[in-house]
């Protein structure tokens, strides 16, 4: 949206950040629960909870000041953004996102391909090329196509999970009752691990930069940040809570959602719930690879003054999908995510949180900030 430009419905400014947000989040590991189990079930129910809790405040603080900082600047692109945020040092934050984006779209892909092994009985490769299919599909007809996947895929998954957390409490509340009864980790513990799973994850808040394109205002955008935190954790705590009854069954399991719904014993939902497996992989992946085209998108049209071409989109995102898949085919899902978050979470609180909670905040304290220079309009593609 250009300067003058309408602003966006109630739902792009206020709800559609918070989707897209959750989109990025979301993932292989979180949405086959093998994030949750990583991060929250060793701190015992309760401690996973405040873990969470940690996670939230701090995603709706970041996403909050990204999004005013984003709207202040008219930067909706992650280029822009941090020539302004970082200076001559804006390259720092693309080698770490680059690493970010490797390890994220390795893990969908094995997480693509465990789903249909265990569905279908396919070879991991064949789910994962099925995944790279519609994420190409998807983000080289640009923002308006991302968006819709935002959406809809936004609604599926939250009715999903509700129904889950249902069928759960009725199958097995016994177990997760008595799980809660046990008492929480100390406080270290879940502090130091809900922190660290926040931070990997808050590069989301700059991959959907684009959305804030939407915001008519500071207002728009301090609201929409502040409701992306809940927004993106009110699935994970509802998966958590069917968990937390079996910690010691599910913490090795590369995918614990699939241990559960074996528990419930209901096919019609198992298959259900895999398909929104998929759809959440295919709105994560979409989102984090639309991010590289709209700032290779945003640097041709500086450069050639017109816009990039979808076979361009579609061409970029097929190099990063499939190198990341054979990846992840080499590693598999369990070993990306205990290896590699950890490490690139520490790095993008260095190149991005410390710098925003310190110059951004500068930034916004400025009565009039000069509009971005390299940061123009991003249209629909169509």
């Amino acid at each position: 949206m250009s300067a003058g430009a309408a602003p966006g419905s109630r739902f792009q400014r206020y709800l559609l950040p918070g989707f897209a947000f959750k989109a990025v989040v979301i993932g292989g590991g979180y949405a086959t629960g093998r994030e949750l189990v990583e991060f929250f079930l060793p701190a015992g129910a309760w401690g996973g909870v405040y873990a969470m809790a940690a996670a939230t405040a701090l995603w709706s603080l970041v996403c909050m000041l990204t999004f005013v900082l984003a709207q202040a600047l008219r930067s909706f692109d992650y280029r822009s953004f941090f020539q302004r945020l970082l200076g001559p040092l804006w390259w720092t934050f693309e080698l770490a996102y680059l690493a970010l984006l490797i390890v994220l779209l390795a893990v969908f892909g094995a997480a693509a391909g465990a789903i249909g092994q265990a569905v279908f009985g396919w070879p991991p490769l064949a789910g994962a090329m099925c995944l790279v299919a519609a994420i190409a599909a998807v983000v080289s007809f640009g923002n308006e196509s991302v968006e819709r996947v935002f959406k809809w895929v936004s609604f599926f998954l939250y009715g999903v999970y509700a129904l889950f957390a249902a069928l759960a409490l009725s199958a097995f509340g016994d177990r997760i009752q008595a799980a809660f009864a046990a008492p929480a980790a100390p406080a270290a513990g879940w502090l130091g691990d809900g922190l660290t799973y926040a931070g990997y994850n808050l590069v989301g808040a700059v991959v959907i930069l684009p959305v804030a394109r939407h915001f008519a205002g500071r207002r728009d955008a301090a609201v929409a940040g502040l409701l992306a935190g809940p927004l993106a954790m009110l699935p994970a705590l509802a998966f958590f809570v069917c968990m937390a009854g079996f910690q010691d069954q599910i913490a090795d399991a590369a995918l614990p959602s699939d241990y559960l719904l074996q528990r419930l014993g209901l096919p019609w939902f198992h298959a259900l719930f895999q398909l929104m497996v998929f759809a959440a992989l295919l709105e994560s992946g979409a989102g984090a690879v639309h991010a590289i085209n709209e700032r290779a998108a945003a640097a041709w049209r500086a450069r050639r003054g017109r816009e990039w071409p979808s076979r361009a989109r579609l061409a970029l995102a097929a190099a990063l999908l499939l190198g990341s898949v054979f990846l992840a085919d080499r590693f598999g899902l369990v070993a990306l995510i205990a290896s590699g978050y950890r490490g690139l979470s520490y790095l993008l609180l260095a190149v991005y949180v410390l710098p925003l909670l310190t110059r951004g905040v500068w930034l916004l304290r400025r009565r009039d900030p000069a509009p971005a220079t390299a940061a123009p309009s991003l249209p629909s593609h169509r």
